[in-house]
């Protein structure tokens, strides 16, 4: 059902979300939802533009992708994003039921799937998680480095 290839596919499109936020000054984080082999959401960090601390890729993406389907509950999706999860992504992920999890780089600051703390080490009470760690975590490093480096300079 799901193989290396279309994970990378998928996450090359996150990526490129991601470099969308790069462009825009925001932390380059990308994300997309997956249902039924297509995109169906795309979001990437939005933070400043918003002044909004909850306007992570992530998140919008999954708001998105709840009124592209009308419905909360986002059974047989996977998402995809550049960065692992912080705890705030990784409760609306756990709450929004998806199925399954594919990131790229580890986030030894926010990260919530092990890097910093780990919110998916019980099993969830109403729906089970899969989770793919570290698809393309090199491109998405270097973009979190290049972003960072670019920002200590001013």
């Amino acid at each position: 059902m799901y193989s290396e290839k279309k994970d990378r596919f998928f996450m090359k499109e996150a990526l490129k979300q991601a470099r969308i936020a790069y462009a825009s000054f925001e932390v380059p984080i990308g994300a997309v939802l997956v249902y039924k082999g297509k995109i169906i959401a795309r979001g990437y960090n939005r933070v400043e533009l918003l002044q909004d601390a909850t306007a992570h890729a992530e998140i919008l993406c999954i708001t998105s992708a709840a009124e592209i389907l009308n419905n909360w509950r986002l059974k047989g999706t996977t998402l995809y994003c550049t960065l692992e999860p912080c705890p705030m992504c990784a409760g609306a992920i756990l709450a929004s039921r998806i199925d399954r999890l594919v990131w790229g780089a580890p986030d030894i600051r926010m990260g919530a799937n092990g890097s910093w703390i780990d919110m998916f080490a019980h099993p969830h009470p109403m729906h089970r998680l899969i989770i793919k760690k570290n698809v393309l975590s090199e491109p998405a490093e270097e973009l979190m480095r290049k972003f960072f480096a670019g920002r200590r300079k001013k």
